[in-house]
């Protein structure tokens, strides 16, 4: 019996009010004993990543203690210079402040934003509201969502705000201790590291500052899955995280 082919391109469901790039599935080649018959196409799924500002409305002031943030473009090529896949691009964690709120009230003092317009900065990974405006991406977020301020491409660079802490990781161990060499999958992720650098610590409840137990130079053991993890210019590992998450003080 003759195979029949059957061809066609399929989109999968949109959803309403959803945007961003479309998902589709190529061309389909099927071999069949049985009659040709028709694939229903359905429209493309769109998936909406920002909230999009209609260009009518040309300000957008950040309220209370929130900041806007002008995202940086992601890494388009590797270390080596390969251009990369967009699903293979790393998300930006850095970007330039363009809009700060009125600050708040803690207490009887007012605390202003600690950070300017035009200052470059490191934000939590998953922090804030992504907005597109201008056409530019920017973050909608919170001042305590902002890690530091980094105004190199090297992040030894970064100086914590509030309660962060900035710590070189101690490199993983490359043998065990029975001396058998490990692989770099089997390699166990370290949690103990060198303070680089503190930030000016937490505000009480009148909207004082509180100084933090760590300085740099310390060796302290830290929660294994706390912070933004981050590679220096010279391979090192990096992570900053908060105070709270660091342990420990070795010596």
């Amino acid at each position: 019996m003759a195979a029949a082919q059957l061809t066609s391109t399929c989109f999968l469901p949109s959803y309403e009010g959803l945007r961003s790039s479309s998902s589709k599935v190529s061309s389909i080649v099927v071999s069949s004993p049985f009659r040709s018959s028709t694939l229903r196409s359905t429209r493309s799924l769109v998936v909406k990543s920002a909230t999009t500002v209609a260009p009518k409305y040309t300000s957008l002031k950040p309220l209370g203690d929130r900041v806007l943030i002008k995202i940086k473009a992601a890494e388009e090529k590797s270390a080596g210079g390969i251009l990369l896949p967009s699903t293979a691009q790393t998300k930006p964690q850095g970007g330039e402040v363009v809009a700060v709120g009125e600050g708040k009230t803690i207490g009887q003092n007012k605390v202003e934003i600690g950070v300017k317009t035009g200052t470059p900065v490191v934000y939590s990974k998953y922090a804030g509201t992504e907005v597109e405006f201008n056409g530019s991406n920017h973050l909608l977020l919170k001042e305590d969502d902002i890690v530091g301020i980094l105004e190199t491409e090297d992040v030894k660079d970064l100086k914590p705000l509030n309660d962060r802490v900035l710590i070189k990781v101690e490199e993983a161990e490359e043998t065990t201790a029975g001396g058998l060499l490990l692989t770099q999958a089997s390699k166990e992720k370290p949690s103990i590291g060198t303070v680089i650098a503190v930030g000016p610590g937490p505000l009480d409840e009148e909207g004082n500052r509180k100084g933090l137990p760590l300085s740099p130079g310390n060796t302290v053991l830290y929660s294994k899955y706390a912070g933004n993890d981050f590679k220096g210019t010279d391979g090192s590992e990096y992570i900053a995280l908060r105070a709270s998450d660091v342990m420990a003080v070795l010596s």
